[in-house]
């Protein structure tokens, strides 16, 4: 898709700045989507279609796109969590990588035969670093009743990373409520997702256990939101995940 952007470009003889106005978008960004940082939206792909005449290429070579996780898909998508002013998160397997122990995540990544455990896990724990800049992003975190009393690591470790959780979910920035299995069926059930804002828009993001995919178009992003709220509805009160936790707590002991 990249690839072909540029490539498209130069035959027309047409410079950044010129694709920039027909997708009415800034330079840079014309530069981030041909060098694979960024994926046109469905908007643009029918835009380039209908200027250039390419007989709907762009369209088709995007909903091909999207049927197979990205190559690059860590990378691009920590370099939006990077500046995200507000990150929206369901997981329902596992304690997401921003709010994870080095003990936890360690035993995640050993469990996961990873080729270079001490280096993943130094990526890992430097994503973290966020949270604690002078300007961190607002946390909204849904988690499944399942992940607290899964004991990743054993015991200790999982108590450990329960401890952490509370203090995380006392922090100013950060909402966190947990969705109960007495929920029953609901989208919880789906697979582990995120919406990142910034500067640009909304950016979701669906998890895969090969990779994952990043939702660029305006119109996806907002529906993973919208799912995100219908968790929401069936999680319980903020005011009770502290309890919630200590009860999982114990019932590890």
């Amino acid at each position: 898709m990249a690839y072909q952007l540029r490539f498209q470009r130069i035959e027309r003889s047409l410079t950044g700045d010129a694709v920039a106005k027909i997708l009415n978008c800034s330079r840079s960004t014309i530069s981030r989507l041909e060098s694979g940082e960024a994926q046109l939206t469905d908007k643009q792909a029918a835009k380039l279609d209908k200027v250039w005449r390419t007989g709907g290429f762009f369209t088709f070579a995007l909903w091909y796109a999207r049927l197979a996780p990205s190559p690059q898909w860590l990378s691009s998508y920590t370099e939006f969590e990077a500046r995200a002013s507000l990150i929206h998160m369901f997981s329902g397997q596992l304690i997401p990588v921003l709010l994870q122990t080095p003990e936890y995540a360690h035993a995640l990544l050993l469990a996961g035969r990873n080729k270079d455990v001490e280096g993943d896990l130094a990526k890992r724990l430097a994503r973290q670093k966020l949270l604690t800049r002078p300007d961190p992003p607002e946390l909204w975190v849904l988690l499944t009743e399942n992940i607290l009393t899964w004991p990743v690591g054993g015991v200790e470790t999982m108590l450990a990373q329960l401890t952490h959780l509370r203090e995380l979910a006392e922090q100013p920035n950060i909402i966190m409520r947990i969705v109960p299995r007495t929920s029953g069926a609901s989208e919880a059930l789906d697979g582990s997702f995120k919406v990142i804002t910034v500067r640009e828009g909304e950016i979701g993001f669906i998890e895969a256990p090969t990779g994952g995919r990043l939702v660029m178009d305006a119109d996806g992003a907002r529906a993973l939101r919208m799912r995100f709220d219908r968790i929401a509805a069936k999680a319980a009160p903020v005011d009770s995940t502290a309890e919630l936790i200590k009860q999982a707590m114990e019932a590890l002991k």
